[in-house]
C-alpha cells in the first residue's frame, strides 16, 4: 500500500479570490514505512501573500520571485502522487487550491489524479470527538516530536502528518496492545474456548426474591393491560 502524505502552503484563504500556492511538500510510505522519497517545490504565486499568511509560512516575495509557476511542476506533482493514497489534514482547503490550479491548465481535479483521498482531520474528529485536532494538537497528544516547527513548512508538516497518521491507525484489535517487538495476538473474545471456565451459580437470597416479586407487583399494577411477560405466559 502506497500513501503519500501531501501538505501545501498559500498566499491566503480562498482561491477563488485569487490566493495561490506557494509551497508543496510530499512523504511517501509504503506499507506504512517511510521510504525515502519526498517532493518539495517552491512556487511563484505572481502575487503577494497575505500578512496573515505570511506570518505563518514566512515565504517573503523576494524569496519566491525566482521560484517555478505551478504550470511548470504540474506534471511532475501528479506523476508523484499518481496510483496513491493521499493523505491531507483537512483536505478540502488543500484540495481547493491544487483543483484551482489543475483547472487553469485544463487538467483533472486531483481527486481524479490519484487512488484515493483521505482527511485525516476527519479521522482525527472521530477519533477525538470535541477536542482540538490542529495538526500540532495532534502531535502534543500523540507524541509526536514537532519541537522543529517554528514556521509552517509543506515538507515538514507532511512528515509530521505522517507520523500522526500512523499512530492514529495503529489500531489495537485484541487486549494485547501491538509493539514493534511483539506480534499481534488475535481477538480473545475469538478465540477463547469460554466452554473451559466453570462459571459459579449464586442463588438469590429470600431478602432479594422478596423485594424482586414486589417490584414486579408494582410493574403488573402500573401496566392497564397487565404486564407483557404475563400475557406471553398465558397465551
Amino acid at each position: 500500500m502506497r500513501l503519500v502524505f501531501l501538505d501545501t502552503e498559500t498566499t491566503g484563504l480562498s482561491p477563488a479570490s485569487g490566493d495561490r500556492i506557494v509551497e508543496i511538500g510530499c512523504v511517501e510510505l509504503v506499507d506504512r514505512r517511510a521510504t525515502g522519497r519526498s517532493l518539495h517545490l517552491y512556487l511563484n504565486p505572481q502575487r503577494s501573500s497575505h500578512p496573515d499568511a505570511l506570518r505563518v509560512h514566512g515565504l517573503t516575495d523576494e524569496f519566491l520571485r525566482d521560484k517555478p509557476l505551478f504550470a511548470s511542476v504540474a506534471d511532475q506533482l501528479l506523476e508523484f502522487v499518481n496510483g496513491a493514497e493521499v493523505v491531507i489534514h483537512n483536505a478540502s482547503f488543500d484540495m481547493s487550491f491544487l483543483d484551482h490550479e489543475l483547472d487553469r491548465l485544463n487538467l483533472p481535479r486531483f481527486a481524479n489524479c490519484v487512488e484515493k483521498v483521505t482527511d485525516s482531520l476527519t479521522l482525527a474528529r472521530e477519533l477525538f470527538p470535541g477536542k482540538a485536532n490542529s495538526l500540532d494538537a495532534l502531535c502534543k497528544r500523540l507524541d509526536v516530536d514537532n519541537s522543529n516547527r517554528t514556521l509552517h513548512g509543506a515538507l515538514l508538516d507532511a512528515g509530521l502528518l505522517a507520523e500522526v497518521y500512523i499512530r492514529m491507525t495503529r489500531g489495537q484489535k485484541s487486549l494485547v496492545i501491538e509493539t514493534d517487538d511483539a506480534p499481534v495476538v488475535a481477538e480473545l473474545v475469538d478465540t477463547t474456548d469460554l466452554s473451559q471456565f466453570a462459571l459459579p451459580v449464586i442463588a438469590a437470597g429470600e431478602d432479594e426474591l422478596r423485594a424482586h416479586y414486589i417490584l414486579i407487583a408494582e410493574f403488573e399494577k402500573a401496566a392497564k393491560a397487565g404486564a407483557i411477560w404475563t400475557r406471553a405466559v398465558a397465551h
